[in-house]
């Protein structure tokens, strides 16, 4: 499978037992493949951002967050496949092709997001990876740990 930056997919169960980070969104709801991701291919790593169809509970946080810092860059609503939904880059994650168990459908291909929302989701994340190098993380799970983790295993792999 090519893994491609700004298309959706789906992660293995293995995934979360491997890593086992208690901070790590759960896989199902409903025993359905839960959260959907946006990809970010970073050489041997796929950075997973979960993308969220709870767009009222999301926009209750961004609303708190805006109130008391005067701005929201972990959480953005916007349209993706013609749905609201949140996107909540403060629970990314590093990952693994390996662990990636499909790439989402839409009306029969993979499902991407367009190219001016994929621009700006990349260039936020990038500023929250920057903030996290100067010191302040906004991450929920502990990412550098996560990756640290995956590129291990991409070594004993090789």
């Amino acid at each position: 499978m090519e893994v491609k930056t700004g298309y959706l997919y789906h992660i293995k169960d293995e995934f979360f037992d491997i890593v086992n980070d208690e901070n790590l969104m759960t896989n199902h709801e409903r025993g359905k493949k839960r959260p959907t991701y946006f990809t970010i291919k970073d050489k041997n790593i796929l950075w997973f951002i979960p993308i969220s169809s709870k767009v009222q509970k999301y926009q209750k946080i961004i609303d708190k967050k805006i109130q008391k810092y005067g701005f929201c860059n972990t959480i953005f609503i916007r349209k993706i496949l013609d749905e609201d939904s949140a996107i909540l880059f403060q629970n990314a994650f590093p990952t693994l092709e390996k662990y990636i168990d499909h790439v989402h459908i839409k009306n029969g291909a993979p499902a991407k997001v367009g190219n001016l929302l994929k621009e700006e989701i990349l260039n936020n994340f990038k500023n929250l990876l920057k903030l996290k190098k100067r010191g302040y993380n906004v991450f929920f799970t502990n990412i550098d740990k996560i990756k640290e983790q995956m590129l291990e295993e991409t070594k004993v792999n090789s």
